[in-house]
């Protein structure tokens, strides 16, 4: 599971029928301590009402497809949820080190 950042949304007047219903957000990954890495993506939005500057948690690649009981949808990235707040323990490694 990753975390990331909303800044914009995509609009498909065209897609595959398992995203209909669906959102596409273009999403910011964040490390650990909140900063942007790499370069965004756009991922489903899985009916969280996620929206623009929201911070959030995803899941990528196979675990992305099934997020939706039911249905595979053609999607590399989904947004399972929102993020309210995120708090690290002092002297817990960051993923770099896990």
């Amino acid at each position: 599971m990753d975390i990331g950042k909303v800044i914009g949304t995509v609009v498909a007047t065209r897609k595959d029928d398992n995203l209909s219903g669906t959102r596409l957000l273009v999403v910011q990954p964040l490390d650990d301590k909140g900063e942007s890495t790499g370069k965004p993506l756009v991922a489903t939005d899985t009916h969280c009402q996620a929206g623009r500057g929201d911070i959030i948690y995803m899941v990528t690649g196979g675990d992305a497809v099934g997020v939706l009981a039911g249905r595979k949808m053609p999607v590399d990235a989904a947004i399972v949820g929102i993020v309210d707040s995120v708090s690290r323990e002092e002297g817990m490694p960051g993923r770099e080190e896990a």
